[in-house]
Order: C-alpha cells, then sequence, then structure tokens
C-alpha cells in the first residue's frame, strides 16, 4: 500500500516478526543484530546477559547508547528479554528469582532492565516468576512472587515501559490462568502486560493455540514464536512439532497485535545464521493471505473450535 505522497507505506495489519538475541549466544551482539538486519528482521527480542548488554559491567550508560544506535542504524525494533541463566549466579540456573529469600539481585536486575528498557525505547520488558525453591511453600513463594511484581510495576510505571509476565512451564506462574491470577492481585494495573510463547500454548493449555491468542489478544505486549509437542516443553524449530502457525498467525493479526513476533529458540546458537534465515523463510510463508473462506473458519468463535486435551506433562526445558 502507499501513502498520499505515493510513496510506499507499512501495512498496519502486517505482522513484524523478530529473533531472540538467546539464540545467537556465540556471536558477539552487534554481529547478531547485523544477521538478522540482513535477514529482514524488523526487530529482535534482547536477552540481557553476560555476552549481551550485561547490566551490571562497567560503563552501562555508554554502552546502552551504542546499543541504541545500532538498533537505530538497522532499523531494529527491540523488547527486553530477562532470562539469563547464569547472569545473578554462576552455580544456579536463574537464581535468585522473586521467589528465593533474597530476591534484592533479581529485583535489582528487573529494575535495571526497565531503565535499559526505556532508554532504548523498547516496545516491552518481559519476565517471569521462576521455578518455587522446594524449601519455599507455595503461598509463601506466591506473597513474594507479588511483592516483587509490585515493586517492578511501580518502577516500569515511572519509566513508561510496558512490562510483559511470561507463563513459563514449571515455573510458579505457568499458564494464562496463573497469569490473570498475578495480575488480579497486583490490582490489575495497566501497564502489566502478557508475553505469551506460542509454544507454550500447545504444550499446556486446554484451549486451540488461536483460541490462547483470541482469548489474551487485548494483553498481549510481547509474543515469542516456536513449535512445540503436547505436554514437551522444548522449543522446537517450525515444522518440527505439532503447532499449525496459519491460523495462529491470523488470530494475532485479528487481535490487532501490533508487537514483535520474536522466534525464540535459546538452545539453537550453534546454527544461529541458518535457523534464524529458515525461520524466516517460514513464517512469511505461514503469514501469507488466505483464501477469504479460510480465514472466516480461522476466525470463527471459540465455541465452534474444539479445546485441545489436557497435557500428561510438561517436562523438557525452563528457560
Amino acid at each position: 500500500m502507499t501513502g498520499p505522497d505515493g510513496t510506499a507505506e507499512a501495512d498496519p495489519a502486517r505482522l513484524r516478526f523478530g529473533y531472540g538475541t538467546n539464540g545467537f549466544a556465540n556471536h558477539r551482539l552487534d554481529d547478531a543484530l547485523a544477521v538478522l538486519a540482513d535477514l529482514g528482521y524488523q526487530g529482535v527480542a534482547l536477552t540481557l546477559d553476560h555476552d549481551h548488554l550485561d547490566p551490571f559491567a562497567p560503563g552501562l550508560a555508554a554502552r546502552v547508547d551504542a546499543v541504541g544506535r545500532r538498533l537505530a542504524g538497522l532499523g531494529l525494533s527491540v523488547v527486553i528479554e530477562t532470562g539469563a541463566r547464569y547472569l545473578l549466579d554462576p552455580w544456579h540456573k536463574h537464581a535468585p528469582t522473586l521467589l528465593h529469600d533474597d530476591p534484592a539481585r533479581r529485583i535489582e536486575f528487573l529494575r535495571r532492565a526497565v531503565r535499559i528498557g526505556a532508554d532504548l525505547g523498547a516496545e516491552a520488558v518481559s519476565y517471569w516468576a521462576g521455578v518455587r525453591p522446594p524449601q519455599v511453600s507455595p503461598q509463601t513463594a506466591w506473597d513474594r512472587l507479588v511483592a516483587g511484581c509490585a515493586v517492578v510495576v511501580e518502577a516500569a510505571g515511572a519509566a513508561g515501559v510496558p512490562l510483559g509476565f511470561e507463563p513459563e512451564p514449571g515455573m510458579l506462574v505457568e499458564d494464562i490462568a496463573g497469569w490473570r491470577r498475578l495480575r488480579a492481585a497486583l490490582g490489575e494495573p495497566p501497564g502489566f502486560g502478557l508475553t505469551l510463547d506460542i509454544g507454550h500454548c500447545r504444550c499446556l493449555e486446554s484451549m486451540t493455540v488461536p483460541d490462547c491468542v483470541y482469548d489474551v489478544g487485548e494483553h498481549l505486549v510481547n509474543v515469542q514464536i516456536d513449535d512445540m509437542r503436547r505436554g514437551v516443553h522444548e522449543h522446537l524449530e517450525f515444522g518440527t512439532g505439532e503447532i499449525d502457525f496459519p491460523p495462529v498467525l491470523q488470530a494475532l493479526s485479528d487481535v490487532g497485535y501490533r508487537g514483535l513476533v520474536a522466534v525464540e529458540l535459546p538452545r539453537h546458537s550453534h546454527a544461529a545464521p541458518n535457523v534464524a534465515a529458515a525461520s524466516i523463510e517460514f513464517l512469511r510463508a505461514a503469514a501469507a493471505p488466505a483464501p477469504t473462506s479460510t480465514r472466516a473458519a480461522v476466525a470463527a468463535p471459540t465455541s465452534t473450535r474444539a479445546a485441545a486435551a489436557a497435557p500428561t506433562s510438561t517436562r523438557g526445558e525452563t528457560g
């Protein structure tokens, strides 16, 4: 489509694809951004980590400024991800979380993530609950999560940065229902949105994957996309799992989602350029316009589509 001056204009209904830098762990960040821009991605999901914009290393302000210039020069949008595995504790994956006895370092990390997001003009800052430590009771873990999230919500509100909370299989909040419960406990703050991982919907939600999108469309601020199988939390390349993607992408368009749809393949860094190239080709094909009759069927009300069976397990990855 063209604008009033005859120049090309972006289709407002067209999905914008990004790629997670946690899938480029063996690349310098500058190089990873260049590869993704060359492949035609429109944004990145930037995981703050020791090798990609470490928020605890010296000279943070100058490094953030340099990354901002690089993103702008390449025409890439950004969301901030906080799933670094050993950034806070070299011995224990993801520790400490908001559920641990001393969550201070996690809270400081999330505060820094919010400030970095504000400086980079990020579309969202994404985070999750964490796995409940075995010595912590479910109620204590929940109370700690609500208290920690309240601090993060306040910081994000002051900075003007949307938060995307991600339900993660195996964590204290692992599904959409858990996110709704947490949002209610926080008083339904307007800046507390949802990060939806499409693979997770197939892994454990009772609804079909497109129905998950329709159910939470008004709350989406960040979308991660990958293939997955029922009951197994393992991020797979497109076409190797069980998800039918054209109806999912149509659902995202139908609900008016305009944020990034970022590929989430954190265990594929060994072949990152090839995987990223294949991924965007797959997504472009899956997002190609379907015949009108097919689109109407995809957008049918939930009551006309069968719900998926409940999973038997969610074994596999936890971030």
